[in-house]
């Protein structure tokens, strides 16, 4: 499919056999439970699909003189190879995708057709203007949101034009596995760049409800991610656990000998800490760092020295503020006192609910480092074995128990304490071997209550439509020689949660 592909394209994603990567999301336990049958895909046996993004389009759509809504548009062109002769590729695009258009677009949507140089053209009009293309030539249907995509695909297709295949580094990365492969993406450099635009934007706005803040992120970070990132390869595959996600990202040579050196885990895995989560949380991920303290330092400097000079130095002034939400206050002192394991966890979906779990080295130390709003010179109150103080606004908890600390609301840091006097906490479920047999720097473990219900709704119809089911997934971030790598396992993957946007 890359041979159809054009030789700009920023994003690329590819299924060789739609059949097989459908019935992967429709094998599980919790699709037959949701869903009243299990769909018959066999229809689309042997069809390989690719999709390509050539650029992004931003908008904005303004609410109010104070707030907008910011709209990302990818220029996109999916290809579908069916194999079949050109009057049956015809009439799917007319009819199976036309329906599809009308589900998404409202029966009210227009359809004009025409034909030059040999293919088959279909435009879809909805009434409020928005577009959908197709073409189709020999057995190969073309479906974008831009015409001028069309038109660049067939001239790649008549050797007119140079296609995606001579990109040397994703066919390196397309050969990896590729046999096992439900499904592959490739991110270029160029594609990095562009999409570290869209992601500053996007963090900003939800990291800071100030101007400047949200300007300061918008600039600085899309600066980090282009001068350390080369490229990211996304390759699914099905497994004895679920559908496993690979994400590998590619860092420059010097991004790399920095992360390696001081990213190091430690060797002992201690599970004590995981003693304090309640059963039902809603998800948790635990750091293994041989060394905090250094690996904190590392990743600042890092920053700071892939961007200019003047926000280089704010990222290392205002660095601490990133704790605060825990209550630290000096977060160089804190981490050079606690021990290699460091495990936070959220009590509900928005993590407005959370602690974050330590073992510490030196009491007294540690109780420097943190925020002046606890008076640790009153007297703690006694529970649970642990001695609390809390903020005078009541905000924040500071619990000593055993060699632990414990920071977070006070509602939840009550929670973990009794967890772990009554025995009824999360290395007690099934959930926990998944989350502890883990020997990354970085393991979560999160539940997940929308996404099953959608994708059943994509693929199929729901058995009872009040029915609801939460999933979970486990992701680990190993440090890699090319440099780190996000491998997921869940129920449905990443291909559910695209499929999750058409519900949407």
């Amino acid at each position: 499919m890359r041979n159809l592909a054009p030789a700009e394209t920023l994003v690329y994603l590819e299924t060789r056999d739609l059949q097989k990567t459908l019935d992967a999301l429709t094998e599980n336990k919790t699709f037959l439970e949701l869903s009243k049958t299990r769909p018959d895909f066999s229809a689309f046996g042997n069809i390989q699909v690719g999709i390509a993004v050539t650029g992004f389009e931003t908008s904005e759509k303004r609410l109010t003189d104070e707030n907008s809504i910011l709209n990302f548009k990818p220029h996109f062109v999916a290809i579908a190879d069916t194999h079949a002769w050109k009057p049956t590729a015809v009439s799917i695009a007319e009819n199976q995708i036309g329906k599809f258009v009308k589900e998404i677009y409202g029966d009210d949507v227009k359809m004009e057709k025409a034909e030059k140089r040999d293919a088959k053209f279909f435009t879809w009009t909805s009434a409020d203007g928005r577009k959908l293309f197709s073409a189709v030539s020999h057995s190969i249907i073309y479906v974008a949101n831009d015409e001028t995509l069309l038109d660049k695909c067939l001239a790649v297709e008549r050797g007119e034009a140079e296609s995606l295949f001579k990109n040397e580094s994703l066919s390196r990365a397309y050969t990896v596995n590729s046999a096992n492969n439900l499904a592959f993406g490739y991110v270029s450099s160029e594609g990095v760049a562009q999409i570290s635009n869209l992601a500053g934007v996007s963090v900003a706005s939800e990291a800071s409800e100030e101007a400047e803040g949200q300007s300061f992120i918008a600039r600085v970070l899309p600066q980090i991610l282009r001068n350390t990132t080369r490229e990211i390869v996304w390759t699914t595959q099905k497994s004895q656990k679920g559908i496993e996600d690979k994400l590998s990202v590619s860092l420059n040579t010097e991004s790399i000998s920095v992360i390696k050196e001081t990213l190091a885990t430690a060797q002992a895995n201690q599970t004590s800490s995981a003693e304090f989560l309640p059963a039902n949380l809603f998800g948790a991920t635990r750091y293994n760092l041989k060394n905090p303290l250094i690996g904190w330092r590392s990743l600042l400097l890092l920053a700071a020295k892939n961007t200019d000079a003047i926000s280089g130095k704010m990222i290392v002034q205002f660095s601490a503020s990133l704790l605060e939400p825990y209550g630290i206050a000096d977060v160089e002192a804190f981490l050079n006192e606690v021990d290699s394991t460091i495990l936070t966890a959220k009590f509900d979906a928005e993590g407005e609910k959370s602690i974050a779990v330590v073992t510490v080295k030196d009491k007294e130390k540690i109780k420097q480092s943190l925020t002046k709003e606890i008076n640790f010179k009153v007297p703690p109150e006694n529970r649970f074995n642990a001695e609390i103080w809390q903020t005078e606004n009541k905000v924040l908890s500071a619990a000593f128990v055993e060699n632990k600390l414990i920071l977070g609301d006070p509602e939840s840091v009550l929670q973990s304490l009794q967890a772990k006097q009554n025995g009824q906490n999360f290395t007690k479920t099934p959930d926990f071997l998944k989350f502890n047999e883990s020997r990354a720097v970085a393991v979560t473990f999160s539940e997940d209550m929308d996404s099953a219900d959608k994708i059943v709704s994509v693929l199929s119809e729901a058995k009872d439509e009040n029915k609801r089911a939460t999933t979970s997934y486990v992701t680990e971030t190993q440090i890699t020689e090319k440099g780190f790598e996000r491998k997921s396992v869940s129920e449905f993957g990443l291909i559910g949660t695209i499929l999750e946007q058409i519900e949407e």
